[in-house]
């Protein structure tokens, strides 16, 4: 597989997961929901890495992506890759607990929790280049 057809594989993923947690939310299932939502900002951020030539790391935090991405790109793109980590740092920090919390714990999470997280995986989504 070449490194585009990586990215565009990541891309459609990302965009998969996002479009899974959307019914997931519509069906009441806030858990599985939030877990989507991770999976798909995660795929999402590492794709624009591997499409900016850099190999992506095996972490799953998406703010250590984030930031590793605000690497990546020309300094006029840092300050809004920085603002959404600065205004979404909480959102952020639950989605990351979330993918944790699916495979270890038990975390539930609510309507109000997951619409609110939809709302900002998109914005982050639409506004980090």
């Amino acid at each position: 597989m070449t490194r585009r057809e990586e990215v565009e594989h990541l891309l459609k993923r990302s965009e998969e997961f996002l479009e899974t947690a959307r019914y997931q939310i519509d069906r009441g299932f806030y858990d599985l929901a939030v877990f989507s939502l991770e999976q798909a900002l995660q795929l999402s951020l590492k794709s624009r890495m591997l499409a900016r030539g850099a190999d992506f790391p095996r972490t799953h935090s998406v703010r250590a992506l984030m930031e590793m991405l605000s690497e990546l790109v020309p300094a006029d793109k840092k300050p809004s890759i920085q603002r959404m980590l600065d205004e979404n740092l909480l959102e952020l920090g639950i989605l990351e607990d979330a993918y944790i919390t699916s495979r270890y714990t038990m975390r539930r999470f609510g309507r109000e929790e997951a619409e609110r997280l939809l709302k900002v995986v998109e914005r982050v989504m639409e506004n980090v280049p």
